[in-house]
């Protein structure tokens, strides 16, 4: 199997890849029909500044179905052109969505399940070659990849809200049997040379994966597996969000003006670390990966440990880089898709796995849990590859590069599999802490026998 293979779908046939279409389409809008089954008046409210009303989400994704999929593929006469504005997420800010005349709950389910029924008569008839829009599906891998990633923002609305629990989960972290990982190493070197970055043939990859390119590396050691919350609270323990020398001058800045004292969602009672997790009160797992901290938290504990973020070159070449065969990978264990084996995907945890688990999902270098779990935040800035071109709008990633994004790699628990793969490119300002962050460290070698 290769890279070029079609997303698990057999790219000879029109109607399996249609077929695998359709299955990801049912997926995406069984999450949010899931996600969005709860109190009208929850759903109409706004639980954050930082996130939509849930009901702006739930039409939102049927409003740019339809202008992708009914309207421009389809070339069908618009349903809801007097609604383009409100779903426009360019045009309205987060923080003044709840203001705007939106579609109440019961119509938005009516206008998304109007436009998936004209969407999949679209698919049935269509010819997935010709256009760069169509060819392979792309254009309904991007609607899926679309609705998937609202689902997963959804999430992290469920997080911010308060009261009682309205989600539970469907299967438990910990799927398979956790690797022994107290006889795992520490650290993985990743030897000097060159690595094939990004990808040029993905059949859904987003502009801000492409083109593959060439990137030498030095040789650099990176974490087996993410930093958990025990390693973490060391860290706390021994004042480093007190202490200056550890955080940057922005960093700092901000942990002072938004009183950091621990990762979000944490605090300190009876003598020991509790969270809150989607409604539920409890202590703080001490085997899971850190979760909810922003890009200037890992970089201060990288930085108190001694180590540093990997940059997102080093990453993906910790994730994808085959040394036998000297190409890279769809994921870190191979080319076929992801399973529970692999990788904690998919939302139906409501956690991340504890460290070690999901032995299956391993890189060739035997790097652990780089998919799945927490967003792992990266040293570098979010920008262009060398080569790259708008597609197939500027709003999608151009716009972003250069803002004083971080990037972020890898997928949560709350990624579909059709948003993650190993080229898959996530960014975020770096104070933000309501997403499903984490990281692990690196360090340089420091010479070819380190």
């Amino acid at each position: 199997m290769t890279e070029n293979h079609f997303a698990g779908a057999d790219t000879a046939s029109s109607d399996a890849v249609k077929a695998f279409i359709a299955g990801g389409l049912e997926r995406a809008r069984s999450r949010v029909h899931t996600l969005t089954d709860i109190d009208e008046g929850e759903l109409v409210k706004q639980h954050s500044p930082l996130m939509s009303p849930l009901v702006w989400d739930l039409a939102h994704v049927g409003s740019q179905e339809e202008l992708w999929l009914v309207r421009d593929v389809g070339g069908r006469e618009p349903l809801r052109p007097d609604i383009d504005h409100l779903y426009d997420a360019f045009e309205n800010p987060r923080s003044t969505r709840p203001s705007l005349p939106l579609l109440p709950p019961t119509e938005s389910r009516r206008y998304i399940a109007e436009v998936r029924s004209k969407a999949l008569d679209i698919l049935d008839g269509a010819r997935l070659e010709g256009s760069p829009l169509v060819e392979g599906g792309f254009v309904f891998g991007m609607m899926i990849q679309h609705e998937q990633q609202h689902a997963e923002t959804m999430l992290a609305t469920h997080q911010l809200r308060l009261g009682e629990p309205v989600l539970h989960p469907v299967r438990a972290a910990e799927a398979v049997p956790p690797a022994d990982r107290e006889r795992l190493p520490r650290e993985v070197r990743v030897p000097a040379g060159s690595f094939t970055m990004g990808t040029s043939i993905e059949p859904w990859a987003l502009d801000n994966e492409r083109p593959a390119h060439e990137v030498e590396l030095p040789a650099y050691w990176i974490d087996t597996l993410p930093v958990t919350n025990a390693a973490f609270v060391q860290f706390i323990d021994d004042g480093g969000y007190a202490d200056s020398r550890w955080w940057s001058a922005d960093g700092w800045a901000h942990r002072n003006e938004a009183g950091l004292v621990a990762p979000k969602y944490w605090k300190f009672d009876g003598g020991r670390w509790l969270r809150t997790r989607f409604g539920f009160v409890e202590p703080v797992p001490a085997d899971e990966p850190d979760q909810h901290v922003s890009w200037y938290e890992a970089d201060a504990y990288a930085r108190w440990a001694g180590r540093r973020l990997p940059t997102e070159a080093e990453w993906e070449k910790a994730a994808r880089y085959d040394p036998e065969t000297g190409r890279s990978r769809r994921y870190p264990w191979g080319d076929e898709d992801p399973t529970p084996s692999h990788a904690n995907l998919g939302g139906d945890t409501l956690r991340p796995s504890a460290v070690g688990s999901h032995p299956e999902g391993a890189s060739s270098l035997g790097v652990h849990q780089l998919m799945g779990d927490v967003w792992e935040w990266v040293a570098s800035d979010f920008k262009p590859y060398p080569g790259f071109s708008v597609f197939p709008y500027a709003e999608y990633s151009q716009v972003f590069f250069g803002g004083g994004y971080k990037v972020l790699r890898g997928g949560s628990w709350a990624v579909d599999r059709a948003a993650c793969r190993g080229t898959f490119r996530n960014w975020d300002h770096p104070i933000r802490r309501q997403i499903f962050t984490g990281f692990r460290t690196a360090r340089y070698a420091s010479t070819t026998a380190d």
